[in-house]
């Protein structure tokens, strides 16, 4: 039976049971079952490649000592060792290690769903039918995983932490990370830019053991819901990541602007901030009086202007409303322009982000040090014979690559203007009070015709109408009279 078979058919015994209900509490429910084996598999692993060894978690509740038996306990005993025993303790058991501290992050607000024994031991035994210390299986496994997360965007609102493969893939390249640099995502969601970055890496610049020491001693990231955390956590742990314990369960925007330290600022922001929303009281208060606002997006923004090391930066997905907007949205942009070398804005269609929002975006990339001069502007298109992006014809990376192939490599050289990109100095920006939402100068504006000439036209439309109208009734009353 192939991978993504058996997800599936784990999938359709958890349908039948009354607990689950709807795609977010089966994905909740499978990644917490998911995350027990993946990682008990790996301790296995290291407990025969280091000395000492031990994993966080206790003997009686491994993977091994009560799941991998197909044999084993089921039914109503099943149910009464995980409510009761299983979840209480691996919530509520002090970490001694950064793996432990992991391990109580995950189960901290996970919940058991299901109610019926015999069939969480049926999902049971299928999900030990993976090894995920075989690498082909752990691989082919990461790939169902992604699909995993893109189902997941059917489930209610959660497109707000999912950003497209294509985007991610794209900004991770132009960015270009490497081994020995700090990298942050300060809203990570399902973790779709550090598995990106960590593909990235090993395909460019890992070569030596050291080489992957370094890449994984750099990663940092935050995310505040508890699902997607679960989720990102697991997808670390998949992609060979030994202490994901760097991946933190909390609201980045909770501690204030100026507590982030010198020793805390980082080469590379990779993100997509949540936008759309607003933050809960007090959170602004956080945060400088020029830049407080309750809009998300903008305290990320404010945020990672200060995070980045002098030299350092940023790929950073925003909505079209932080270009054009004014008060706080006007001074962040005065800052980030005086901070940083805005050097590219790539404007993305509305339909990138459907089916979960229909809403213009942008890719920012800056670079932390030196005042911005020019900012040169990229306007990506939906492919030919295509009237927009959707669930089943999603924007792909090769979409991206005639931007990629404009770029100019890593010092940007060579640029030229062109039906798609255009430069605007910073001192047109200022003029126009900080307002970045530019169009396309080289597009030729649809001639909609003379406003006066439309609009007798209009009228003379309305009048045929009225007296068509007036006809119908005429003829509709001699048919009724007769």
């Amino acid at each position: 039976m192939s991978i993504r078979t058996l997800v599936k058919s784990i999938q359709d015994i958890m349908r039948q049971d009354s607990g689950v209900d709807g795609d977010a509490q089966r994905i909740s429910q499978l990644c917490w079952m998911f995350f027990l084996k993946i990682i008990d598999d790996q301790d296995q692993e290291f407990e025969l490649l280091k000395e000492g060894y031990r994993s966080p978690i206790p003997a009686r509740l491994q993977w091994r000592a009560w799941a991998a038996d197909p044999e084993g306990i089921t039914g109503e005993e099943l149910l009464a060792f995980i409510n009761g025993d299983l979840f209480p303790t691996l919530k509520e058991r002090p970490p001694a290690t950064p793996r432990a501290r992991t391990v109580r992050d995950v189960f901290e607000d996970a919940y058991n769903y299901m109610k019926s024994g015999q069939l969480m031991r049926q999902v049971v035994n299928k999900i030990n039918q993976i090894d995920f210390n075989n690498l082909s299986e752990r691989q082919h496994f990461g790939d169902i995983y992604e699909q995993i997360l893109n189902d997941l965007q059917s489930a209610g609102n959660s497109g707000e932490y999912y950003t497209p493969r294509a985007v991610t893939s794209f900004m991770v390249r132009m960015i270009d990370p490497r081994p020995g640099e700090t990298l942050f995502d300060p809203a990570c969601g399902t973790g779709g830019f550090l598995t990106c970055a960590i593909r990235h890496m090993r395909d460019h610049y890992v070569k030596r053991p050291e080489d992957e020491v370094a890449l994984q001693a750099g990663l940092r990231a935050v995310e505040k819901k508890q699902l997607p955390h679960m989720l990102a956590v697991t997808n670390m742990l998949l992609h060979g990541v030994e202490d994901p314990s760097f991946l933190r369960h909390d609201n980045t925007l909770a501690r204030p602007y100026i507590s982030w330290g010198k020793d805390e600022r980082v080469d590379i922001v990779l993100t997509n901030p949540p936008f759309g929303g607003r933050e809960e009281d007090g959170i602004e208060s956080n945060f400088p009086q020029h830049f407080r606002t309750r809009e998300t997006a903008d305290l990320f923004l404010a945020l990672i202007i200060r995070l980045l090391k002098p030299g350092g930066r940023a790929a950073v997905v925003l909505p079209d409303g932080s270009l054009f907007g004014e008060g706080v949205k006007t001074r962040l942009k005065e800052a980030l322009m005086e901070e940083c070398n805005l050097h590219t804005i790539v404007r993305l269609p509305n339909s990138v982000f459907r089916p979960y929002a229909s809403i213009g975006t942008n890719l920012l990339f800056f670079e932390k040090g030196t005042p911005t001069r020019d900012i040169w502007f990229w306007e990506h298109r939906v492919p030919e014979g295509q009237k927009a992006y959707s669930m089943t014809r999603p924007i792909r990376l090769e979409h991206l690559d005639d931007c990629a192939a404009w770029w100019g490599g890593p010092r940007r050289e060579g640029r030229v203007e062109s039906d798609r990109a255009w430069k605007v100095s910073a001192e047109e920006v200022k003029a126009r009070g900080y307002n970045l939402d530019i169009k396309n100068p080289h597009t030729v504006a649809d001639d909609h015709g003379d406003p006066e000439a439309l609009l007798a036209d209009l009228t003379a439309a309305e009048a045929e109408v009225a007296a068509l109208r007036d006809q119908l009734k005429v003829i509709l009353s001699e048919a009724l009279a007769r």
